[in-house]
């Protein structure tokens, strides 16, 4: 009488299955890849936002543009714009209030990077008072954002015709965007964020943004400033006034010590007719440098 076996062919089976399942269960976790740090404009009102930059080792790097492909920007969406997701906002280069994500806008026409959001902070943002939201690190080294005072905003306004005295101009008027009052590393001492332009003539606009900082002797100087001439035959609307609204000036966002050296960096916006630009400029010495410049396109005027 032959006696038969079956408790090796058993293991051997069992060995396999676990073997099998172990892989399945491997197979079915992937490793998530940690979000980026990133910067957003906040922006139409505290009413949407869109990417300006990551942050990787204290430097900046491009985000995700509205004209990359439907993969890249889809990516973007999931990682970043779930319903219900919420960023700390900026202002006065502390965290003061938060934006939270309604809906993405990556099946739009226009603005395919951007999300629609709800603001919730003590300081309204409305036309060119902006701000900055960010999933980083925010340190308070900007102990104020305010509107200068009526003596600051008289010394301003004489450096501003300084500088367009450089380029030969002598105007009776200024015009300005904005003219804001920072401290961007909590010494006590404003610096001075501006956006002025003035009527060359009836077709030609001279626009200046500019960074002013009083010094520890309590005089204010120009520390960076950029002057361009616009005129209605450049202008894509064709329509010189829609310059005189904002289009093409260079105006502050906010500032954000985004690497966390005790200076916080100024952001800036510039609108266009197809997308926007975006600057931040971080101190060097006695001036300021452009720590990255990107556009965000939105689609064709």
């Amino acid at each position: 009488m032959k006696t038969y076996h079956h408790k090796p062919l058993f293991l051997c089976a069992l060995v396999i299955a676990l073997s099998v399942s172990t892989g399945f269960a491997q197979k079915s976790k992937p490793a998530q890849k940690p979000r980026k740090s990133i910067i957003f404009a906040v922006l139409n009102d505290g009413h949407s936002i869109e990417p300006i930059a990551y942050v990787s080792d204290g430097k900046l790097e491009p985000a995700v543009n509205g004209s990359d492909d439907e993969a890249m920007i889809t990516a973007f969406v999931k990682s970043y714009y779930k319903p219900g997701t919420s960023y700390p906002m900026l202002y006065g280069g502390a965290a003061a209030g938060t934006v939270s994500v309604t809906s993405a806008n990556n099946k739009s026409e226009c603005g395919k990077n951007t999300a629609d959001v709800t603001t919730s902070s003590k300081t309204p943002l409305k036309g060119f008072v902006m701000s900055l939201a960010t999933n980083g690190t925010i340190k308070n080294t900007t102990s104020y954002r305010r509107r200068p005072t009526a003596a600051e905003r008289t010394e301003i306004e004489r450096l501003v015709k300084a500088e367009y005295a450089k380029n030969k101009l002598t105007p009776t008027t200024l015009h300005s965007q904005n003219l804001t009052a920072l401290d961007v590393n909590n010494d006590g001492r404003p610096e001075f964020v501006g956006s002025y332009w003035v009527d060359i003539d009836k077709l030609t606009r001279g626009l200046l943004f500019f960074i002013a900082e009083k010094g520890a002797s309590g005089k204010t100087t120009m520390t960076y400033s950029d002057y361009r001439s616009v005129d209605q035959a450049s202008t894509m609307s064709g329509n010189i006034k829609d310059v005189d609204d904002g289009i093409y000036h260079e105006v502050l966002l906010e500032a954000y010590d985004y690497d966390g050296d005790g200076n916080a960096e100024i952001f800036t916006y510039e609108p266009s007719f197809e997308g926007a630009g975006f600057t931040a400029y971080k101190r060097s010495g006695a001036t300021w440098v452009k720590a990255i410049e990107v556009s965000n396109y939105h689609c064709g005027y």
